[in-house]
């Protein structure tokens, strides 16, 4: 064998689960729901290939027995990283849903949100849970750079808001869904979201309380699977309230557009919390009609980088291989 078939067969090994997404251009954006989502405007990506479902726990699972990583959530929290915290709350965990037992205001996430001790990957909702018969199911809990970590094992990135807005898009120009312009056409539901009175009923008319195992719902017309629900996943991109406005004053397409600049990406309602933060994409199964309309290509969500949650997973693309 040659080095250059080598390089092939290296290529091609870490393609086997994804697919080629051939480049182009597109409407990015919204104009038409959250703020954030504006201004629409035509962008050109670049060809590339993207893993064709999130990364799942046994993908996780044989990144970790590789590697040794310890994620964020499993680690106990530097004092000088979290200035003025209780010393009581600084121990490892994450952030759990769990369901309002009643209607609560949907302005205080801290109704439905709970940081758990002991919460991580191998046990998505506590201490006392695993992940056992979750196998196919997306990873939850991990921070962008735990997320970061597994791709650079994989040999592979995170994909940039573009590539996966694109993507998810499957060839549909302007669509509202990443199906069509029907939430659940013909009555069949075509993602992982929440149906009923969010945060307290739901009533799991699409099979699902939480996360579903990948590949449950039909893919998109790219070959894609749950770029939709489910989870939201992480991008590569720092998060901006809106979308750059270079974009619209530049005097041609913009190609392969990047997010914003790090020390942009500051939530400004905390601003003594210096933690940067990403644009996740895709929205969860927490997303409600009544609360968070966010299971569509355009819509995006910032996180800090250093946060992990119950409903957040990533996927992996590859921009070197042909």
């Amino acid at each position: 064998m040659t080095s250059g078939d080598g390089a092939t067969s290296r290529k091609t090994a870490r393609t086997e689960a994804m697919i080629r997404i051939e480049g182009g251009a597109f409407l990015m954006g919204s104009d038409k729901h959250y703020v954030e989502e504006a201004p629409v405007r035509r962008v050109v990506v670049d060809g590339f290939w993207m893993d064709r479902a999130p990364v799942t726990n046994a993908d996780f699972s044989a990144f970790v027995a590789a590697t040794g990583h310890v994620t964020f959530a499993e680690r106990k929290p530097d004092p000088k990283d979290y200035p003025g915290a209780l010393p009581h709350m600084l121990r490892a965990g994450s952030l759990v849903f769990k369901p309002a037992p009643h209607p609560v205001s949907l302005k205080d996430w801290s109704q439905w949100w709970t940081f758990q001790f002991g919460a991580d990957w191998r046990h998505p909702y506590g201490p006392d849970s695993s992940i056992k018969g979750l196998d196919d199911h997306p990873v939850v809990h991990v921070a962008y750079p735990d997320a970061l970590a597994y791709a650079r094992w994989a040999g592979k990135s995170l994909p940039t808001e573009a590539q996966w807005e694109y993507a998810a898009r499957g060839g549909l120009e302007g669509a509202e869904f990443a199906w069509g312009d029907e939430l659940t056409p013909g009555g069949r539901h075509m993602a992982n979201i929440w149906q009923g009175a969010f945060p307290f009923q739901n009533t799991c008319e699409d099979g699902y309380a939480r996360t579903s195992p990948v590949g449950s719902y039909p893919p998109n017309g790219y070959g894609l699977l749950d770029m939709i629900g489910n989870v939201w996943e992480w991008t590569s991109d720092w998060y901006e309230p809106r979308h750059l406005d270079e974009a619209l004053k530049a005097c041609c397409v913009p190609r392969n557009p990047r997010g914003g600049r790090e020390e942009r990406s500051y939530d400004p309602t905390l601003p003594g919390v210096r933690i940067p933060r990403k644009a996740l994409k895709g929205g969860s199964h927490l997303c409600a009609p009544s609360y968070c309309r966010r299971y569509r290509p355009a819509a995006r969500h910032p996180e800090p980088i250093d946060t992990s949650t119950s409903h957040v997973g990533f996927r992996c693309v590859l921009t070197d291989a042909r």
